[in-house]
């Protein structure tokens, strides 16, 4: 099926809705057009394009729920599966969590950055001159690149017999790409995403790649311990979006979490470095997002650390009811407020330390610590009397974002990374615990 317009989900909406005899009936509707391109070894593997849209019934008899997905709309099709998922409701057991669908929410108008018609209409050429500016340059250099790009176009309802109704379309793109040196022994990684694709450039994003694998040829081993590093943001993402999915309100206050304490929660408690505040915002500009989240609640802007401080914790419905909190919603992006120090003006002032391009493989060691391990990967540097001195090999880490935001040196200006916006960081005292042959 084609993009859908909101008056186009609304109606198909109202018809299903037309068919209930539940107690309760939740309607929703997921769609999305767009296509990809995948390459490596220098060479296109794969390419396609995809369109996709399902619409999802949920009926309710008290607390037991009924579901049926489909993708097929004529009258009869929508009639089998209203009835199917009555029929299921009836046979399920009970939910003691079970929240009943809300009434009508007033949504923050969308940021109109969020919907770019030139992202829309991204044809296959484009993708073949996002392939074409990683391979041939990687080719020309003894160099092999490895990437893939994806573009697409996704709608969103939600109606439900209570009379609630939600809608939202976006834009959205992104390029990943990793080039390994010839020799075996460099690599690179650059990743990039974007609501409008004018302002992307493949041949800038993938010279990334390309000069780290260069520069990473040959690495050199040193000896684990505790560095200044300086971590560009592909590696500060993902620490900070472990950090930020733990903020969970049941989770601390069962004393599950790293904010949890003795007869509560850290709610209100500095928790790290002033210079440090965290949120979210679907009406950002570089970074817009849904005015709401899948169960109909309503998203705006939520600090989640303000200036160190622990300001906000993410609720169920269901636990907010219980504690008597406000339902917080779980973030749609993630935006760190950033500083004005230059990443080569962090590497001039470092005088023994480590450049992180990013890690991978994060795993949890403690979650009531948020202690984590992960290991550097596709170019890891050794910084010396502010100069980056060679490539070293890569190393595993045992560390948390909490102590490492306690650390934290100077602070960039933030770029966007996987629908964040993220500053470079240099932090003090980050525990790299043994080395890894890895490239």
């Amino acid at each position: 099926m084609p993009e859908m317009t909101d008056q186009q989900m609304r109606q198909l909406m109202e018809r299903a809705l037309g068919y209930s005899k539940a107690e309760a009936c939740e309607i929703n509707i997921f769609g999305s057009q767009g296509g990809n391109i995948r390459y490596a070894r220098n060479s296109v593997s794969t390419a396609g394009a995809n369109e996709d849209t399902t619409l999802v019934v949920q009926s309710n008899f008290g607390s037991r729920t009924g579901t049926v997905t489909i993708n097929e709309f004529d009258d009869a099709t929508l009639a089998r599966a209203v009835q199917r998922s009555e029929e299921l409701a009836r046979l399920a057991p009970e939910d003691p969590e079970f929240m009943g669908p809300m009434g009508p929410q007033q949504y923050a108008a969308v940021n109109p950055k969020a919907y770019s018609r030139a992202t829309a209409t991204i044809t296959p050429e484009f993708r073949t001159r996002v392939a074409k500016a990683s391979i041939d340059p990687a080719s020309s250099r003894d160099c092999t690149a490895a990437g893939f790009f994806q573009d697409s176009v996704n709608w969103q309802g939600m109606m439900n017999s209570k009379g609630l109704a939600a809608f939202h379309r976006q834009t959205g793109g992104s390029l990943s790409v990793t080039v390994r040196s010839n020799d075996g022994t460099g690599s690179g990684y650059v990743s990039r995403d974007f609501n409008d694709v004018s302002g992307f450039n493949p041949e800038s994003t993938s010279a990334i790649a390309l000069e780290k694998a260069v520069a990473s040829r040959n690495p050199k081993a040193i000896e684990p311990g505790k560095y200044t590093v300086i971590l560009e943001p592909e590696a500060g993402v993902e620490m900070l979006q472990v950090m930020i999915g733990s903020m969970d309100a049941r989770s601390a206050d069962e004393g599950r979490s790293f904010l949890a304490k003795a007869g509560g929660t850290r709610v209100g408690e500095k928790l790290v470095d002033e210079r440090v505040t965290i949120y979210s915002d679907p009406a950002d500009p570089d970074v817009p997002s849904s005015p709401w989240i899948g169960d109909g609640r309503a998203v705006g802007r939520t600090n989640w650390i303000d200036r160190g401080v622990v300001a906000n914790l993410y609720y169920s419905r269901y636990w907010a009811q219980k504690q008597g909190k406000p339902a917080t919603p779980f973030p749609t992006n993630m935006i760190m407020s950033g500083g004005n120090a230059s990443l080569e003006a962090m590497i001039r002032d470092t005088s023994r330390g480590v450049l992180v391009t990013r890690f991978w493989y994060i795993r949890f060691v403690d979650p009531q610590t948020l202690l984590l391990t992960g290991l550097t990967r596709d170019a890891t540097f050794y910084v010396e009397n502010g100069q980056i001195k060679h490539a070293i090999k890569n190393l595993r880490f045992n560390e948390s974002p909490v102590i490492m935001l306690n650390n934290i040196d100077a602070l960039g200006a933030p770029i966007r990374v996987q629908g964040s916006m993220i500053p470079p960081m240099r932090v003090r005292d980050f525990t790299f615990t043994s080395l890894s042959e890895a490239v």
